[in-house]
């Protein structure tokens, strides 16, 4: 996915109540929104560079989005509204072997009155269905990339309604998508949720997909790598 306009280049000064971040950027303080709800833990450095887009709505309060941040082991996204976009293209792309017998992608597919899931994929012909939850990866601990960031009692509600429906008989994917290079093989986030841990582990033994990508980071660009990182259970 290429960067509609050219990233802003500062330097991060603060991220603040989860949402906002002063940028230094030509000599002058601005305020970024910054699209995550997470902790940005192991992102977050002194006199760091920072790269951001301006708002494409002029009503916006906020007129410029927080994007990337460097690290000294390289670029890591914060934006944790691309993961859908770039999973979706690579969906309809038949990124992977095992969704190339699909031929409707529904995002935000409603399972129940109070859950939405990111993606149901169908097969017209034999009206086999596929269900895909995304979530976002920025925490990386010695090489390892690790979810989540801060305990989500959302994300534990996931697994359980994927793991419900694989006992229905569907196929059910949850995709984790690396917004960093500097990771070798992924893993649960178990000092930071052991629920969520926990859940993972099951929801794997029951026949779930667990499917780490990692993304090829740049300023003009976000790519998906052929490479699927290997799934450790501590």
């Amino acid at each position: 996915m290429i960067f509609p306009k050219k990233l802003e280049q500062g330097k991060l000064l603060k991220r603040y109540k989860r949402f906002f971040a002063d940028i230094e950027y030509k000599g002058e303080k601005i305020t970024a929104h910054v699209p995550n709800t997470g902790s940005l833990k192991s992102c977050l450095f002194p006199e760091q560079k920072c790269f951001f887009s301006p708002a494409d709505n002029p009503e916006r309060k906020l007129k410029f989005t927080l994007e990337m941040l460097e690290t000294p082991t390289g670029l890591v996204g914060v934006n944790t509204q691309l993961p859908n976009q770039l999973v979706k293209k690579a969906i309809e792309d038949k990124f992977l072997p095992h969704w190339k017998e699909f031929d409707i992608v529904k995002p935000e597919f409603k399972i129940n009155a109070e859950t939405r899931i990111d993606f149901r994929l169908e097969n017209t012909k034999t009206k086999k269905y596929h269900y895909i939850e995304v979530k976002n990866v920025s925490l990386m601990e010695n090489g390892i990339a690790l979810f989540p960031d801060a305990e989500t009692t959302r994300g534990q509600k996931h697994l359980k309604e994927l793991m419900e429906l694989k006992e229905q008989g569907h196929g059910c994917e949850i995709v984790f998508l690396i917004q960093r290079e500097d990771v070798k093989k992924f893993q649960a986030a178990k000092d930071i949720d052991p629920v969520y841990a926990k859940l993972l582990k099951q929801a794997n033994d029951v026949g779930v997909l667990i499917t780490p990508i990692v993304c090829k980071m740049s300023e003009k660009e976000i790519s998906l790598k052929k490479e699927i990182l290997p799934v450790e259970f501590v």
